[in-house]
């Protein structure tokens, strides 16, 4: 639990329920998170510390190149004075020269993440989600949807009555939501560089976060292999699937149950 929050807030949103057959069961105003204001520059302040706390840090042996008996002749031969190999004029130990030291290695205690306070996280985090309830922003972010109102509250029972990637696609086709599908799909492409040889072969462009009650329900496993789709949980959600690249406004799809949790969770008091 989180301690609650006095901040002025835009008006009440009301948005629609669908079924799992996409039909409108009827309306719900969204939580008091989903009315705060939008700070770009919290966001990605917060988006930072969060990936840069996955960076894990790299350096050098302090030793490497070093372990030579190599020494300047000193002056008087017409030669740089660096050190050369015993017997021969090869040089030896410089960052210049084969088999040297670095000229500027990386270094393991290098400060990589970017930390926050407690609040800024939080805030960041809920300003994010607040974006989600945004059409301009959502829209401006690239995803592609004619679905009239965000985010799109669908009923808990669709946890359990979908259980087929097929029935799934064809939900987010009633719901206006599949033309992101297809954008992500499309705009799939090779990575250019050494990662392809190393396990990130593809750069697969982010579409539809679902935010469920259980990833491992019948939905979660039905919509985890579309293209672009990340799955959270209450527990889990966090700014690098509410904002991915420090960008607000994922186009999201929400459960009734952890829409109640996140409610729950985050306590927006209204002045």
């Amino acid at each position: 639990m989180y301690s609650s929050l006095t901040i002025y807030l835009r008006d009440p949103v009301k948005v629609p329920v669908y079924d799992t057959g996409g039909g409108q069961l009827g309306e719900i105003e969204l939580p008091p998170i989903f009315r705060l204001p939008v700070r770009r520059d919290l966001i990605r302040r917060v988006f930072l510390s969060a990936f840069t706390a996955k960076l894990q840090p790299k350096g050098r042996d302090p030793m490497a190149g070093k372990r030579t008996t190599a020494e300047s002749l000193g002056i008087g031969y017409g030669i740089a004075r660096v050190p050369r190999v015993k017997g021969s004029r090869r040089a030896a130990f410089i960052g210049s020269a084969v088999g040297g030291m670095a000229t500027f290695p990386p270094k393991a205690e290098a400060r990589l993440w970017e930390k926050v306070n407690r609040k800024e996280k939080v805030l960041g985090t809920l300003s994010a989600l607040s974006a989600t309830a945004v059409t301009e922003i959502v829209r401006g972010r690239g995803h592609k949807f004619s679905a009239p109102a965000l985010p799109v509250i669908i009923d808990s029972k669709a946890l359990n009555d979908i259980a087929k990637t097929s029935d799934a696609e064809e939900l987010l086709r009633k719901l206006g939501l599949y033309d992101d599908v297809i954008r992500a799909k499309e705009n799939t492409r090779w990575r250019a560089g050494k990662g392809k040889r190393r396990g990130r072969r593809y750069k697969e462009p982010k579409s539809i976060l679902f935010i469920l009650e259980d990833h491992k329900s019948p939905l979660a496993r039905a919509v985890r292999n579309i293209p672009g789709v990340d799955i959270a949980t209450p527990k889990t959600l966090n700014i690098l699937h509410l904002a991915p690249g420090g960008e607000p406004g994922r186009l999201t799809v929400i459960t009734t149950g952890a829409l109640k949790t996140l409610e729950e969770k985050f306590k927006v008091e209204i002045p």
